[in-house]
């Protein structure tokens, strides 16, 4: 998981909308705080404003305080809302403060001026406040009005609690369907690399010879390296190809030049020397064929495929012209339509070689059978010879080993195959039919081509 791309963005986009999701909510209750918090100083004006009817303006002898108005707000101890007023040196407070008394500790506001303050209350608890200062009074010398009115920040927690309660679930809910939309935006954001996913299988498979650009951008780039490696792999390959060719065709003629000199060497009766010379020429003589033979094999995967039933039907009315082919029974498949994974000339190449090993080795017949099974192409030569010991089975394709008691096999045959089934990622499969001998190749299957 952690080397996942799509797991990589996913945490980093839940990671990422949990934190906006954590700081919005902190803002948003930082913001619901403030703005209860101007509600209730604006309460706290309103009821300051009604408290200054307490003052009677009175004559000559100055204003003075009237009886504080009925609430029950204020009328219960302790009750979290208080309210103080100084009229001068008279001082009137609301029954829910008790014995305790609103001090501010700070200068009293300028007249006419409004202070929010935070003050403690008669048991410890902080208190929200307005203080606001008057002067009362007409005659020269007006009395000072000064009016606090508290309430217990307690409330204030409550709602701020309270909003973040019903907050929450809406928070998760947004989270959830963000999450949602970030995992639906990485795949469609992902699924140029799944496209190229496939068409790099559409590459092994062989039903497609290159990416291509008609991709979306941001992946074209990769698309157009990827076949430059393509192209540039499979000029190499050709040049190694055509060198192991040419080199093997170089070693051809010293090599007859050699057996030319043991054959009169022979003749001159030194047949021990020319019995060497030939042994080491025979033995490099089969490095050349079978260098040969690897040279040919197309190793590139990039092919349209090969219908086996066609390519064993004109082998074998080749073979039967052959004097050896011609007293054989021959089994031969009609076509169907059935492809195989692998290059039209290889597999040529590989079924000539076992049908010549079958037709060596056979008394009477020779079947040839082929079958789709499980997304592979089964193709079968089965002939009625002895068979092999055994023991031989699993040395058959080793280079340089013949077991045709003629001497006319040179050992390269089924090593060859061997090479040619290797390259298109095949399986060749030896076995001893009783009677017989079984050479079975497994290739990947194609999809039949239209109208086939």
């Amino acid at each position: 998981m952690i080397r996942s791309i799509r797991w990589r963005l996913v945490l980093a986009g839940a990671l990422a909308i949990a934190l906006a999701l954590a700081l919005s909510g902190f803002g948003l209750a930082i913001l619901f705080e403030r703005h209860v918090e101007r509600v209730t100083i604006a309460d706290l004006q309103a009821r300051a404003l009604a408290l200054t009817a307490m003052v009677q303006p009175g004559g000559a002898s100055g204003p003075r305080l009237r009886e504080s108005p009925e609430d029950p707000l204020y009328d219960q101890p302790f009750s979290g809302h208080y309210w103080q007023v100084e009229l001068g040196d008279e001082i009137r407070r609301s029954r829910s403060l008790w014995d305790h008394v609103l001090v501010t500790g700070q200068p009293v506001p300028s007249p006419g001026e409004v202070k929010v303050r935070s003050l403690p209350g008669p048991q410890g608890e902080a208190l929200l406040a307005v203080e606001q200062s008057l002067m009362v009074g007409q005659s020269a010398n007006p009395v000072p009005l000064r009016i606090i009115v508290a309430s217990h920040r307690y409330e204030l927690e409550l709602a701020r609690r309270g909003f973040l309660g019903d907050l929450l679930p809406y928070l998760g809910l947004l989270g959830a369907v963000l999450l949602l939309a970030s995992w639906l935006q990485i795949t469609v954001g992902l699924r140029p690399l799944a496209q190229v996913g496939a068409r790099v299988a559409e590459l092994t498979s062989g039903s497609r010879p290159r990416i291509g650009r008609d991709l979306p951008t941001e992946v074209i780039p990769l698309a157009t390296e990827i076949d430059k490696l393509l192209d540039a792999r499979e000029q190499e390959l050709a040049r190694a190809r055509h060198r192991a060719a040419n080199m093997a065709h170089g070693f051809k003629t010293p090599l007859q030049a050699l057996l030319g000199d043991a054959a009169r060497l022979r003749a001159r009766n030194e047949d021990e020397i020319a019995g060497s010379i030939e042994t080491i020429a025979t033995q490099m003589h089969r490095h050349v064929d079978r260098e040969l033979a690897r040279a040919r094999i197309q190793s590139d995967r990039n092919t349209s495929g090969a219908e086996p039933e066609r390519i064993a039907a004109k082998l074998v009315e080749v073979l039967r012209r052959t004097p050896m082919g011609a007293a054989l029974d021959w089994q031969v498949p009609k076509p169907s339509g059935l492809r195989a994974r692998i290059d039209p000339d290889d597999l040529t190449e590989a079924l000539g070689a076992l049908l010549e090993n079958a037709m060596r080795h056979a008394h009477e017949m020779i079947q040839v059978s082929i079958k789709a099974e499980d997304g592979h192409i089964h193709i079968g030569i089965r002939d009625d010879g002895p068979g092999v010991p055994e023991a031989e089975l699993t040395r058959l394709t080793q280079r340089g080993l013949s077991l045709d008691p003629s001497g006319q096999g040179q050992g390269i045959g089924l090593a060859m195959v061997a090479d040619i089934t290797d390259a298109a990622q095949g399986e060749l499969r030896l076995s001893n039919a009783r009677p017989g001998f079984l050479a079975e190749l497994v290739f990947d299957a194609l999809p039949a081509q239209p109208g086939a």
